[in-house]
């Protein structure tokens, strides 16, 4: 099958794959605090349409698959989906991760591990019961806490990344915290700046706490040193301390962008394909799939959405920039 590359020369490996748009968190950044009208059972795909798609996708020469949402985990049956899409790496594929808000990785870590994930991203913006209770609108911390620590029983389970989206005055304090947490714990902690994807419009650019303004608070109580990564198309700047003990890593799409090596592309719960996370269009698989298409028909659909992958997601451009034409938790992270 053909490769999917983009008008632009980037090639896509890495699919993000939203299963469900359902969330049992309103994080404000993401989520009005009454939710978002669902989409209806019957547009969501299927297991084993998700899982055809899937194999089409790494066919194409997709390498790593990451599971998203809303929240992945609130959706029946997800170490079945991760069973189903575990044999694609006896043909390609390099990496099967999870995004999770962790709220029920204590129940099912194990079940997840046994089923074949590779990864797990756990989003996680405060330390602070009070805080987290803010953010998220759920007091829940400590159960998010120990689904953490569920996922240190299985080794198999490799990086436990810690994602923490971080906003002005609010994440500031607890930075050290953070790294801290990066220093004690097998977990490689990250920090994402603030991006416009949040339901309700709010994002103002001075919520934005600059990925260096935080390197700088940590380096400077513990130094730093830069991991090299020969993989261009990475999001995180990745920084061990330098003594050795603990990761931390910056994703910076606002301050610095790194849409020219980008090799992502996204599919949604309802089975749209999504080249950028700002995207304003999409194009549809799930109606053709039902209508009886070939995979070879679905794949032509594939490889000509690639092709018009955005360039860039013009954040920085002022009115040029155009707000993503659904929220975070309906596109998947």
């Amino acid at each position: 099958m053909d490769q999917l590359f983009d008008n632009h020369g980037r090639q896509m490996r890495d699919l993000r794959i939203s299963i469900t748009d359902r969330c049992n968190f309103r994080c404000v950044y993401c989520m009005p605090k009454n939710g978002l009208p669902w989409i209806a059972d019957e547009r969501i795909l299927t297991y084993p349409e998700l899982a055809r798609l899937a194999g089409i996708f790494v066919r194409l020469g997709i390498e790593e698959i990451r599971l998203t949402g809303g929240e992945p985990t609130v959706r029946d049956g997800l170490p079945e989906l991760v069973r189903m899409l575990a044999p694609l790496r006896q043909q390609g594929l390099k990496s099967l991760s999870l995004t999770t808000n962790g709220f029920l990785l204590s129940k099912m870590a194990g079940d997840l591990a046994e089923a074949g994930l590779t990864r797990i991203n756990v989003s996680l913006d405060s330390l602070v019961r009070e805080k987290f209770h803010r953010i998220t609108r759920r007091d829940c911390l400590d159960r998010v806490l120990a689904g953490l620590e569920a996922l240190e029983k299985y080794p198999t389970l490799r990086p436990i990344k810690v994602n923490a989206v971080a906003m002005r005055s609010f994440t500031e304090e607890e930075i050290l915290d953070f790294a801290r947490l990066a220093r004690s714990k097998p977990y490689v902690v990250r920090f994402i700046e603030f991006m416009p994807l949040d339901a309700d419009g709010n994002w103002r650019r001075e919520l934005v706490i600059p990925g260096q303004e935080i390197f700088g608070a940590i380096d400077a109580w513990e130094p730093l040193v830069p991991i090299p990564d020969a993989d261009v198309s990475s999001t995180a700047r990745r920084y061990r301390f330098a003594d050795g003990r603990g990761e931390i890593g910056f994703i910076n799409p606002v301050t610095e962008p790194f849409c020219a090596h980008c090799n992502r592309i996204r599919l949604t719960a309802d089975g749209q394909i999504r080249t950028c996370l700002f995207s304003i269009d999409e194009t549809d698989l799930r109606d053709p799939m039902r209508e009886g298409a070939s995979d070879e028909e679905l794949a032509a659909i594939v490889v000509a959405a690639a092709k018009q992958k955005e360039l860039k997601h013009r954040i920085n451009e002022g009115e040029a920039f155009q707000r993503a034409s659904r929220s975070m938790s309906q596109i998947g992270g």
